[in-house]
């Protein structure tokens, strides 16, 4: 394996003029490795990439990046449309106030800074003062606040901080009084913020991972930690482990009350068990509450003798439940809320008051209930969209954000006991909501199942079949997909393109049933759904194959790369982001076998593995085959889907295309999945991605 690459005659010299000049890959070397699954024999060739720290992935990453980005730096229009999402970016975003021991805190972004800075201020009118500034962790902007959690007493600060977009966390804490930064630190903390319990916190962790595979080995033995301050994390106790079941999630929350530990078990199934600790007493047992993981069991708070709880057992579509302090058992809990038609997404305590929020067609609406379960008024939000709420129990002062399509995100001051809400702060975006507009339709799917889809386009449009499309989707793991605005739509929209988010069997739109008619032996509905949005858009002469993409991330890479494969004819460009690409070995990396609630995998049974394979995305490319314009993306320190997939994915679509749309990849350094990426490089690959979108649609881009 010394010879990795057949480079032709040079990669400086892959262009003659433009883009649209054939591009000569490099050819990804293939190695003999051949797995069986119940008598079935799998090539994976490129299972050499697997290893994310050899010097040879580390060449191929290169030169497929000198490839890929010498193609973008060739479409005419790249350079203005970076300078115009640069333009739109440019502008103060706040984050909602959050109200702790009388003082407010919020997050702020001046328009351009790589992470938002965290403020403290006296009163909303008085002088904001910085709390803690992430910009200064790095020079790059690649070390992000991942969480933060207040002491109940407001003295003390801890914060955890993502490298490079890792999933792995390093937990600190601050003296608020004096502002100092404390010496306490922890390290390899994984999908945990810090829980409070007087002078210390609870957070999970792992061991150690091996040196050199900390991005790519099987996470197992979460465990939960309590930390003193001033110790050092050796000294930190052992609070909660379960060996029998290395491979789940053990997770900490504490009540406001401080009185309960609450500990959350997932990972072998679509919900999570729940066991409490009661804090008053010294050595108290755990006792477990609930204990089916196909289940969510979620405490909101509690008040008095009781606890609040937020569950679909029973309810597909959520419910609340209470239970007394004295049979906190699920056998004992009572029906506070019943279930509705609308799916409950939001449940918290405000101002003594119970604050849901419902998905109806995948939009929020909002309710006051008393802590009697009685419904007492609904909230008036601006319009159809998505809404958060912020405050305390006993505040009757709260805050809530609101975003829809066109609606950039605002921020307003709510009255929980009157219901009234005022704007607080509205953004100043370089964009004219009343030049567009947002329907949304329903259509039919394969099997006749009716699924909604938003449509966001400049009035006027004509239904010509001409018009450019961009079709995003996600499809799983319960995920609702609600309206949402965003800077780095808007040229497209401008320049005539119409946006369309489908809401997918496998998300949460309309409860667990919805959810589970996409996943496992279902999830082909996911991708029928998606393939039925497009021909909905072409047979309604909104736009043409040729003029239609799709993208989507992580498990919405795998919707697109499915897709591609299955339709090719359907589209012209395809957008796989950090997608889950080889559905046959997803489950033996990081996280990866946390998914399996909703794929199965490939050592279940012959007929999972025969499941799995008809629809991996790595697995269904087909020799000389006409492959959409394909522009793969993933980045360098993903331990949450490993860039294993991407790789493979790219070298097998290069060698199977017939050549004559461009399939590239692009490997961000020093980011992870998403989460915590820097506002420069988030502005760099939009403009990478909506530019090859945007060429390769044939759009005339003023």
């Amino acid at each position: 394996m010394n010879k990795l690459f057949l480079l032709g005659g040079g990669l400086a010299m892959l262009f003659a003029c433009n883009p649209k000049s054939k591009i000569v890959y490099p050819e990804t070397a293939k190695d003999n490795t051949v797995d069986n699954y119940f008598g079935t024999e799998i090539a994976d060739p490129y299972r050499w990439l697997e290893n994310d720290t050899s010097q040879a992935t580390a060449a191929w990453v290169d030169v497929q990046n000198k490839v890929t980005f010498d193609y973008l730096d060739k479409i005419p229009f790249r350079a203005k449309l970076k300078e115009e999402l640069t333009k739109l970016t440019d502008y103060e975003k706040y984050g909602s106030p959050y109200k702790k021991n009388g003082k407010y805190y919020f997050f702020k972004n001046d328009g351009l800074q790589n992470q938002s800075v965290f403020y403290v201020q006296e009163t909303l009118d008085s002088e904001p003062k910085v709390v803690l500034d992430p910009n200064k962790l790095s020079d790059d902007g690649t070390v992000a606040l991942s969480s933060i959690s207040f002491s109940k007493d407001g003295k003390y600060l801890a914060y955890s901080i993502s490298r490079s977009g890792s999933d792995w966390n390093e937990i600190y804490a601050i003296d608020l009084t004096s502002g100092q930064q404390l010496e306490d630190k922890i390290q390899w903390a994984k999908f945990s913020g810090a829980s409070w319990k007087g002078d210390g916190f609870y957070y999970s962790a792992y061991d150690a991972p091996a040196a050199g595979k900390e991005f790519s080995n099987v996470n197992e033995n979460h465990k939960i930690y309590y930390h003193k301050l001033g110790e050092p994390q050796s000294k930190d106790k052992l609070a909660y482990q379960n060996p029998k079941y290395p491979k789940r999630f053990y997770t900490a929350s504490v009540s406001e009350d401080q009185r309960v530990l609450f500990i959350y078990e997932a990972g072998a199934g679509r919900g999570n068990a729940l066991h409490m600790q009661d804090l008053t007493k010294n050595n108290a047992p755990v006792v477990q509450l609930a204990d089916n993981l196909d289940n969510t069991y979620s405490p909101i708070e509690v008040i008095g003798d009781k606890i609040l709880f937020f569950t679909n057992d029973g309810a597909s579509k959520y419910r609340i439940m209470e239970a007394n302090m004295s049979a906190p058992q699920f056998k004992d809990w009572k029906e506070l809320v019943p279930q509705s038609e609308a799916v409950l997404s939001g449940a918290e305590i405000i101002g003594e008051k119970l604050i849901l929020t419902y998905d109806k067609d995948a939009s929020n609406h909002s309710y006051i209930y008393g802590l009697d379960g009685k419904e007492i008024s609904e909230i008036k939000l601006p319009a159809l969209g998505s809404v958060g709420f912020s405050g305390n129990k006993d505040d009757n002062e709260a805050f809530f954000v609101f975003t829809s399509f066109t609606f950039p995100t605002s921020i307003y001051r709510f009255d929980v006991e009157k219901n009234t809400s005022e704007l607080y702060r509205a953004p100043k975006v370089n964009f004219k909501p009343e030049d567009f507009e947002t329907e949304q339709i329903f259509y039919t799917s394969k099997d006749g199942i009716k699924v909604p889809m938003f449509l966001v386009y400049k009035k006027g449009l004509k239904r010509n079949g001409k018009n450019p499309v961009l079709l995003y989707g996600y499809g799983g793991f319960n995920v609702s997909l609600n309206p949402g605005f965003s800077t780095a739509r808007i040229p497209f929209l401008e320049n005539g393109g119409i946006y369309v988010q489908a809401n997918l069997r496998g998300g949460g739109e309309y409860g667990e049933e919805w959810h589970i008619a996409g996943t496992k032996m279902q999830k082909q509905n996911v991708f029928d759904d998606f393939i039925a949005a497009a021909e909905y858009l072409v047979a309604e002469k909104y736009t043409s194959p040729d003029k239609l993409a799709i993208m989507g991330g992580s498990n919405g890479g795998l919707l697109v790369g499915a897709c591609m494969n299955q339709r090719p004819d359907l589209f012209k460009v395809a957008i796989p982001q950090v997608g889950v690409m080889d559905m046959l070995r997803y489950h033996k990396f990081t996280i990866g076998w946390n998914w399996a609630s909703d794929y199965g995998t490939s050592e279940d049974s012959k007929e999972m593995f025969e499941y799995l394979k008809s629809y991996s995305p790595l697995h269904t490319l087909k020799p000389n085959t006409k492959y959409p314009a394909t522009l793969v993306t993933t980045a360098d320190h993903d331990d949450r889907v490993v860039p294993a997939h991407s790789f493979k994915f790219a070298a097998a679509l290069q060698a199977a295309n017939d050549g004559t749309n461009p399939t590239l990849i692009r490997i961000e350094t020093k980011a992870g999945h998403g989460a915590g990426k820097p506002i420069a490089k988030i502005i760099d690959e939009q403009a990478d991605i909506y530019s090859f979108i945007m060429y390769n649609l044939g759009m005339n881009v003023k």
